[in-house]
């Protein structure tokens, strides 16, 4: 893969990763959320599974679009 591919690759992960943060912390303020943090004391396993894709995802692509060749 050559760097412009990896440079496009990583701006493709951290738009990804921010957009599920932003969907994540969106979810995490909804009705069937606040239900389910105020009978078991946690968000939903969605809204932990978009966190932590998203940071994986932003994390990767800062890595491959900082990462020095």
């Amino acid at each position: 893969m050559n760097e412009q591919q990896t440079k496009l690759l990583s701006i493709i992960l951290i738009v990804l990763g921010a957009a599920l943060l932003i969907w994540g912390y969106q979810m995490s303020g909804s009705a069937a959320n606040e239900v389910a943090r105020s009978l078991t004391g946690s968000s939903t396993d969605a809204v932990m599974y978009r966190y932590i894709g998203g940071a994986i995802c932003l994390a990767a692509g800062l890595f491959f679009f900082l990462k020095k060749k």
